[in-house]
């Protein structure tokens, strides 16, 4: 079976708890994290929007959005929730050349399995402008497989940067470890990436 067809399924289940779970978690720091890469007028996509909590919050700093998600139900809401509209889309499906200043990537491709993820890698380096950054977090750990109904690609320190020489131009700005900043996963922590797109030197 496809894991990512499976996990968007659960998705378009429970659409409805993931949402009252996740749109108020408060992860404002990453998002200042974020955000201090960027020049003002940026435009970025949110890479697999959720609820549509961080879109929301970009579009109140004055960033222009795209946001898009795989979930047909999710992003209903989250249309509902910031007011713009969400593209229903799998991160395959990208195809955009040097378009977003930034791509936020909030505990959404770690639901890729390892295989795809350099391709999509390669894709999400392909539609970043010259220097353009993105943001990634990924369940720390060395774990690959269905949890909770979902398929998650844990990560680590060594393992991100083996991806990150697949894909050639994209290099870490920062890298660093959180814990969840939601009550009842406390225990949980999070791998946290910046890397950029830099062109390699002739």
């Amino acid at each position: 079976m496809n894991m990512n067809n499976e996990t968007v399924r659960y998705y378009d289940a429970n659409a409805c708890s993931y949402y009252e779970d996740t749109a108020d978690a408060d992860v404002s720091v990453l998002r200042r994290i974020f955000i201090g890469y960027l020049k003002p007028g940026s435009l970025i996509l949110d890479f697999g929007c959720g609820s549509g909590r961080d879109t929301k919050a970009f579009l109140k700093e004055g960033i222009r959005v795209d946001a898009i998600d795989g979930s047909m139900e999710l992003c209903r809401l989250a249309e509902k929730n910031t007011g713009v509209p969400v593209r229903h889309m799998m991160f395959q499906q990208l195809d955009e050349r040097c378009r977003y200043d930034g791509i936020w990537a909030c505990a959404s491709i770690l639901h890729l399995q390892s295989g795809e993820l350099a391709d999509v890698l390669q894709r999400m380096k392909t539609a970043l402008k010259d220097e353009g950054v993105a943001y990634l977090s990924f369940k720390y750990g060395t774990f690959e497989g269905m949890r909770n109904g979902r398929w998650f690609t844990d990560m680590t320190e060594e393992k991100l940067r083996a991806l990150l020489r697949q894909t050639g131009e994209l290099k870490l700005a920062r890298l660093w470890v959180t814990s969840d900043v939601r009550k009842q996963h406390q225990d949980e922590r999070w791998l946290n990436a910046i890397v950029r797109r830099c062109r390699e030197s002739a």
